[in-house]
């Protein structure tokens, strides 16, 4: 996803981190006026929309403003900082923070000035430049400089998330060339997504951060230049971010028609039942809904007959990723990818499907699902030229067999899965002894799933009782957020619940995900633990991909390892958001492709 929506999604979630994108075509800067400053920067060939546009052609530009957006936010909180690790970060501080650049929903990625009016970028790719608009200031009233942006960098990738260091490790220099304009150099031409998800990181003001400890969390209101304030504050229970009158960008055309909503409002929830029962009470106006069966049957009442409640479903082309059951090979117990793959098999997904989520969802079969980056069949091509390099490093199943998952037919009985489960096994060491699976030290096979989502208990339950079934004890850890992030950055855990979101151009964000460097990475996204120099190498080769077909077949290539590595047990995905509302909240007509986009939306009170 472009990372305007990824930080943003960084700041409002928890554990999910959504991905960026990865192949930056110069076609468009390599002409006469190669280092003219361009307004926008479009990762295939032309940006959409040209220098005169006036909005986006998916708002609304006539939209009231104001009004109140209630929603649900689950666990608690405790700081009010996102960018480091300490703490529990509150929900919805994205809506404080602006940045260089800002992404259209309706291009796959291409991004448009905000706090920068126009960028330079060097036609060998060496530098990128950013020009500050001069209108541009921070809710206290002092303007975005050029020292700001060095500042956020520098600040950012020395005492922020371990994110900040790999994402941008191939800036080499930053410069305040002036007071509005700001250098960055780079180490490589190859890594041709960096200049424009440099200009989407959310810049902070040097002269707030001066005299604060930015490493320690912190329930004090940061300073944004961003279209809302935070003007509640109830730790671990409310928040509320009121919409600026005074905000500098208010009129941009990247602005306009979005940013309606008068105040959004965050009412934390410890359990997500009370959360679905307090919208239906008319506490909440709105709720993204991802569980199948309340879908089909939670909003049945008086209130959905009457419109008061509106379920609307909006198809979208993202990549869906990866959710799965994430296997920590830390751990000795996982270390065999055997085993691994025997635990899925025990895995009954067609019983799931039609049992709990009323068959409602696809089983995933791909990093990148939902997607032309998916692997699929067997190799061939380009795909085939490159595993090939690697072939004397990689299982033999990779070039001679199409990945697949068992599949049932949803009676509940696996018996072929479970003779399969047990073949493998007992390859990696392990036999039964009467109801117990044991090594070859009489020790039992059990391991822990650790969860901080109790709508998750009841898919674990019936895996459970399958692997009981070969004496494999699973136990159920459910946590609060706080100890579950805890636990998540000391690895403290066997196997938990994650998603690895993609963009149709992944980059820079693959190494977080897969790279050795990130396996022992505190708050890293290496949940696996994989340390496998034939995935280093693909994911350097997919940031480095000159053409976009290359980053296909590159992407490919790492999706089928990765997949035969038998790190995540898969699970499922759809192609469209389900979106529970109350009737004043507005839609318009159009929703773009590549988000859900929300920050379009206004109140239109009865």
């Amino acid at each position: 996803m472009p990372a305007s929506r990824f930080f943003t999604d960084r700041l409002n979630r928890l554990t999910c981190i959504t991905s960026l994108a990865g192949l930056l075509a110069f076609a468009p800067l390599t002409l006469a006026a190669e280092t003219a400053c361009q307004p926008a920067l479009s990762l295939y060939g032309e940006p959409k929309y040209g220098e005169d546009f006036q909005h986006f052609d998916y708002v609304n530009p006539s939209a009231p403003t104001g009004g109140q957006l209630r929603q649900a936010a689950l666990g608690t909180f405790d700081s009010l900082n996102p960018f480091i690790i300490q703490g529990t970060p509150a929900t919805g501080l994205g809506h404080l923070y602006d940045s260089l650049t800002y992404h259209s929903a309706d291009e796959p990625f291409t991004e448009y000035g905000l706090l920068a009016e126009c960028m330079r970028l060097d036609p060998e790719g060496e530098w990128i430049e950013f020009q500050l608009r001069e209108e541009a200031r921070f809710q206290d009233g002092e303007a975005v400089t050029a020292e700001d942006v060095v500042f956020t960098f520098n600040l950012l990738r020395e005492k922020g998330q371990p994110f900040y260091r790999a994402y941008y490790a191939d800036i080499t220099a930053i410069e305040a060339v002036s007071s509005q304009r700001v250098r960055f150099q780079l180490a490589t031409a190859d890594n041709r997504e960096l200049p424009l998800i440099i200009g989407q990181v959310p810049i902070l003001p040097q002269h707030y951060w001066a005299e604060r400890d930015f490493t320690q969390p912190s329930l004090e209101v940061p300073l944004g230049s961003g279209p809302y304030q935070l003007t509640e504050v109830d730790a671990g229970r409310r928040l509320v971010y009121t919409r600026d009158d005074n905000y500098w960008g208010r009129d941009l055309p990247v602005n306009r028609g979005r940013n309606n909503i008068g105040q959004h409002v965050y009412e934390y929830f410890r359990d997500a039942t009370v959360a679905l029962e307090a919208f239906k009470a008319g506490r909440l106006d709105y709720r993204q809904e991802n569980i199948a069966r309340n879908w089909a049957e939670a909003y049945e009442g008086p209130a959905l007959e009457q419109g008061k409640i509106q379920l609307v479903s909006l198809e979208h082309e993202n990549s869906t990723g990866m959710q799965g059951f994430f296997f920590n090979t830390r751990r000795e117990i996982f270390a065999d990818p055997r085993v691994r793959l025997g635990l899925t098999q025990l895995f009954d997904f067609e019983w799931t499907n039609q049992q709990l989520f009323h068959g409602a969802y696809t089983r995933t079969e791909s990093y990148f699902s939902n997607s032309e980056l998916a692997s699929r069949g067997l190799p061939e091509g380009r795909e085939l030229e490159i595993l090939d390099h690697y072939r004397d490093q990689l299982p033999q199943e990779v070039f001679t067999r199409e990945y697949d998952l068992p599949e049932t037919d949803g009676s509940g009985s696996i018996r072929p899965q479970m003779r399969k489960a047990l073949s493998l096994f007992r390859e990696a060491g392990w036999q039964l002894d009467g109801r117990r699976l044991v090594n070859d030290q009489g020790i039992q096979m059990e391991f822990e799933i650790l969860l901080h989502n109790a709508s998750f208990e009841r898919i674990v339950l019936p895996w459970k009782r399958n692997l009981e079934r070969l004496g494999i004890q699973m136990n159920l850890r459910l946590v609060d957020v706080t100890q579950y992030l805890n636990r998540l950055r000391d690895f403290d855990y066997d196997l938990v619940v994650s998603t690895l979101g993609q963009s149709l151009s992944p980059g820079n964000e693959q190494r977080e995900y897969f790279h050795s460097d990130f396996a022992q990475a505190s708050d890293g996204r290496n949940l696996s633990g994989i340390e496998d120099p034939v995935v280093d190498a693909l994911v350097e080769k997919l940031i480095a991909a000159p053409t976009r077909e290359e980053l296909v077949q590159t992407t490919r290539a790492l999706d089928r390892v990765l997949l035969w590595g038998h790190y995540v047990l898969p699970h499922w995905h759809i192609d469209e958001y389900r979106v529970a509302k109350r009737a004043k909240v507005r839609l318009p007509e159009v929703n773009p492709p590549y988000s859900l986009a929300t920050d379009t939306w206004w109140i239109e009170e009865d």
